[in-house]
C-alpha cells in the first residue's frame, strides 16, 4: 500500500512506460482559483440528423456519399492528414542531423460506430459494441499486413472539448510507415523490461495493481481498467487484458465480449462522475506491425480525459507542465475511488 506521505505531500512519480516523471501535489486541491469554466456539453438528440455528413445516406464534406449502413462503417478520410501516394524522400542538410526531414506515407481511415447519431460507446448495447471492436480487429489486420505499414493506431475523440467535430459515434484508424512516438517510448521500455526480467512490463505492473486493488476502477473476467500510479490527467484510465497479447489479432472470444464490456462499463462511469457526456481522447495500443515478434509488448489502451472538477472545468497542459514535468493536483489513489464509485453504479 502507498505511504501516507505521497497522499499529502508534493512528490513525483515514474512513469516506467515512458521513462519520464509526473509531480503530484496533493496540497493544491484547497487553493482559491479552481479552474477556468467551459460549457457543458449536451449530447446529441436526433437519432438521425439531416446535417451529419456520418448519418446514413448523407453526403460528406468532400462530395462523397455516406452509404445507408446499418451497423459500422469505414471509410478513407476525405481530407487525410496522411496519404501513400507521396514520393519516398528525405534531407539531411550538410549532414549536421539538425535540418532532417522524410516523407511520411500512411492511411486514415474513419470508423463509424453506429448508424444511430444520438448514441455513444457509453449508450451502445454490447453486442454492437464488439462489432466494433471485431471492426478494430479487420482493420488492424488488413492495414497492419502491408509491408510500408508498422504501425496502425486506432482512437477516439469524444466531445468537443477533445476536438471531435463531430458527435455521431465514430473514431479514426491511421496506419503509419514509421511508428510514432508515444509506441516508440513504450516499446523502448518494453524491451528493456522483458531483457531484464524475462516477463513484460505491464503484466508485472497488473499483477501487483491487482494484489493491492488501490487503483483498480472496474474489472471482469478478462480485462482491468485502472488509474495508473504516474497517471497524468485527472481521471485518466489504462485499460488492460489480464492475459498478456501483443495485439487484437490474439485475442479469444471471451476476450473480445470482455473488452466490450470494460469499454461500455468504463465509458458509461466516466458519465456519472460529473452527470455530463465525458469528453476524452482514447487508443489503443498494440505491438508494431514490423514482422517482428514482440513478447515485451502487453496490449492496452489509454483514456484521457480532461475534466478536472466539474463537467465545466477542464485540465490544461501549460506552464511547467509544457516546459519542466507534467503535474497534477488529484492524487491517482483519490481519482481511483472516485471512478471506482462511478463504475460500480452502472
Amino acid at each position: 500500500m502507498i505511504d501516507p506521505i505521497f497522499l499529502e505531500s508534493s512528490h513525483r512519480r515514474w512513469n516506467p512506460l515512458k521513462r519520464d516523471w509526473v509531480v503530484v501535489s496533493p496540497h493544491r486541491t484547497q487553493r482559491p482559483w479552481q479552474g477556468q469554466t467551459e460549457e457543458k456539453a449536451t449530447p446529441p438528440s436526433l437519432e438521425y440528423d439531416p446535417t451529419c455528413y456520418l448519418c446514413p445516406g448523407n453526403t460528406r464534406a468532400g462530395g462523397h456519399k455516406t452509404p445507408a449502413y446499418t451497423g459500422t462503417y469505414v471509410f478513407e478520410n476525405d481530407f487525410a492528414a496522411l496519404k501513400f501516394d507521396v514520393p519516398v524522400a528525405s534531407m539531411d542538410q550538410n549532414k549536421a542531423g539538425l535540418l532532417r526531414a522524410e516523407t511520411e506515407r500512411g492511411i486514415c481511415r474513419v470508423l463509424c460506430f453506429d448508424p444511430r447519431h444520438d448514441l455513444t460507446l457509453a449508450t451502445m448495447e454490447l453486442p454492437a459494441i464488439r462489432r466494433v471492436v471485431d471492426m478494430w480487429d479487420a482493420q488492424a489486420a488488413e492495414l497492419g499486413a502491408r509491408p510500408e505499414v508498422h504501425y496502425v493506431q486506432i482512437f477516439e475523440n469524444r466531445g468537443s472539448m477533445m476536438g471531435a467535430s463531430n458527435p455521431h459515434p465514430h473514431g479514426q484508424i491511421w496506419a503509419t510507415e514509421h511508428i510514432p512516438n508515444e509506441p516508440t517510448l513504450e516499446l523502448a521500455a518494453q524491451l528493456e523490461y522483458f531483457e531484464q526480467h524475462r516477463v513484460s512490463l505491464l503484466t508485472s505492473y497488473l499483477e501487483l495493481e491487482l494484489s493491492q486493488r488501490e487503483r483498480i476502477v472496474a474489472e471482469n473476467d478478462t480485462w482491468v481498467a485502472l488509474v495508473p500510479f504516474w497517471a497524468v490527467w485527472p481521471f485518466e484510465l489504462l485499460v488492460l487484458p489480464k492475459r498478456r497479447v501483443a495485439s487484437l489479432a490474439e485475442l479469444i472470444g471471451s476476450e473480445r465480449d470482455g473488452l466490450a464490456a470494460i469499454l461500455q462499463q468504463v465509458t458509461r462511469g466516466y458519465n456519472r462522475v460529473f452527470d455530463t457526456p465525458f469528453p476524452y481522447s482514447m487508443g489503443l495500443h498494440p505491438a508494431p506491425t514490423d514482422s517482428e515478434e514482440h513478447p515485451e509488448w502487453h496490449l492496452h489502451a489509454h483514456f484521457y480525459p480532461p475534466l478536472l472538477r466539474s463537467a465545466t472545468v477542464r485540465k490544461f497542459m501549460v506552464g511547467f507542465e509544457l516546459l519542466g514535468s507534467p503535474q497534477r493536483d488529484i492524487t491517482p489513489e483519490s481519482a481511483a475511488e472516485t471512478l471506482r464509485l462511478a463504475m460500480q453504479t452502472t
